[in-house]
């Protein structure tokens, strides 16, 4: 019988708090060379914290950081880095101006006499994204790429480091099916390589596929280590406390009159012709490949971003173009892709977020109604069981399925009757899952109408009462979600329609 092998590196016993607030309480996990360690649990469990003990950004307050047995101290990323650990952050670390080449070799950037040696920068480039298998020219500015290949960009940046333990914390986020199965065949060649890997992802359904052992987290507790071929609803059990019978908890009803009226929107180069209507009580998914062009459509029509043609209309009057302050006073509430660089002001408080679609209509003689504005963001928060220290506390500091929700309760304080959803639940856990879905029936029951965009077909087809299709910025088709099927809605959105 073989021996274990041996730890690369293992947090034994680690204890962080960040004032009276304990996020970890006394966990050990070891990373194992060869093998995949899953860390799974809610937003707010403690799974990034525990990532950044790895990687040197924080350190434990008790217990010990062991590499290669041996204890050791982990000062900054640096150090770690020298260590051969590598971070795959969920928020990309990426310098838009730069081109691809520049970005992976960021910090390592081969010189001479202080002159950048652009040929050796540009082979090793290209020898990274060749091993993830990424066809796009090293120099190419990285800000002109989707989200799905910046991400990408972003492995290629890591693995280009030869790694030695590599921690990917919701790599596929923003990634296809394709491109994930691309990731996880890289994962695979890692792994027989003896490369030691962590790995955290909300998709229940990639943990059997990439893991070998998971480390499940509750409130900042390891309240299970079990093999990664555990059955889903027994992982669900471990991680929320309780099961979960209906993965997605959809309330259909008749729907009403329309609510929102999208006719031939078009812009060029991006999307053509886009005609819609929404009914009270009724959600929409809108489905499709990434580069289909639906963020784009549901940013039109928000006022955020302009077109060229078309006529976009709530409760039956003509929303102007390019109008997002008109789009607010109308009952149009949105929640984007990027929550972070678009949904939210990072710096500022869980209770500011929450209120700022609403300042202008609460405020008195144009003076701000802090001490409403304030109440009414916490029975908001309360509502949607925000986990938070406080409502003062920086809306950045929150785990991603947190700051999801206030942006999200911004809307609910707004009375929004039109919500727009651009991927709500990317990067969050089934728990907050269901709590958005249950939002989602909240807005319908009370007449209102939602636009879903999502890359989840399970939850285009469980959530949505009927499915818009998109296909290189055109509408494919309109189907009933209940008669649809992955099958049809993927024929849809890969149809060439010239």
């Amino acid at each position: 019988m073989s021996e274990p092998l041996q730890s690369v590196l293992r947090l034994d016993h680690v204890t962080k708090s960040f004032g009276p607030v304990t996020v970890i309480d006394d966990v050990s996990v070891d990373v194992v060379p060869g093998r995949v360690r899953v860390l799974l649990g809610e937003n707010g469990a403690g799974k990034s914290t525990l990532i950044k003990m790895m990687s040197g950004i924080y350190h434990p307050d008790s217990g010990s950081v062991i590499i290669d047995g041996h204890p050791a101290e982990l000062p900054d990323v640096k150090a770690a880095e020298v260590q051969g650990i590598a971070v795959i952050h969920q928020e990309l670390n990426l310098v838009p101006q730069l081109s691809v080449a520049e970005n992976i070799m960021l910090g390592r950037t081969p010189s001479r006499g202080g002159l950048v040696q652009w040929r050796p920068l540009r082979r090793r480039a290209e020898a990274a994204l060749e091993r993830i298998g990424l066809n796009v020219s090293p120099e190419k500015l990285v800000g002109e790429l989707s989200s799905a290949h910046q991400q990408l960009v972003e492995i290629a940046r890591a693995l280009s480091t030869d790694a030695r333990v590599l921690i990917l914390d919701e790599p596929t986020a923003a990634l296809t099916r394709r491109e994930s199965r691309q990731l996880f065949s890289v994962m695979d060649d890692l792994k027989a390589r003896g490369v030691a890997m962590v790995f955290i992802s909300h998709h229940l359904d990639e943990i059997p596929r990439v893991g070998d052992d998971v480390t499940v987290l509750r409130d900042g507790v390891a309240v299970g280590e079990v093999p990664a071929d555990t059955p889903e609803p027994e992982l669900v059990r471990l991680m929320v406390g309780r099961d979960i019978e209906d993965q997605f908890p959809r309330h259909r009803s008749e729907p009403g009159e329309v609510l929102l009226e999208v006719e031939g929107l078009t812009r060029r180069g991006d999307f053509d012709n886009i005609s819609f209507e929404v009914r009270a009580g009724e959600v929409l998914g809108l489905s499709g490949l990434v580069g289909a062009g639906r963020s784009e459509v549901v940013r039109a029509i928000f006022g955020a971003d302009p077109y060229d043609s078309g006529t976009v209309r709530v409760r039956g009057e003509k929303l102007p173009r390019g109008s997002v302050g008109a789009a607010i006073s109308r009952g149009v509430g949105q929640v984007p892709e990027e929550r972070k660089s678009q949904g939210l002001v990072l710096a500022g408080s869980v209770a500011d977020n929450i209120g700022y679609a609403t300042l202008r209509s609460t405020s008195r003689a144009g003076l701000v109604d802090r001490r409403g504005q304030r109440q009414r963001a916490a029975e908001v928060a309360e509502k949607l069981h925000i986990r938070m220290a406080g409502l003062d506390q920086a809306v950045g500091d929150l785990s991603g399925g947190n700051q999801q929700k206030a942006v999200l309760g911004r809307w609910v304080l707004a009375g929004s009757s039109v919500l727009l959803l651009d991927e709500p639940t990317r990067g969050v856990d089934v728990g907050a899952k269901v709590e958005i879905y249950q939002l989602i029936n909240r807005v319908t029951d009370s007449g209102g109408a939602v636009v879903m965009v999502s890359s989840e077909l399970p939850e285009v087809l469980g959530m949505s009462d009927r499915i818009a299709v998109m296909a290189n910025g055109r509408l494919t088709g309109i189907v009933e979600a209940d008669s649809a099927t992955e099958d049809s809605v993927m024929t849809l959105a890969v149809k060439s329609l010239d």
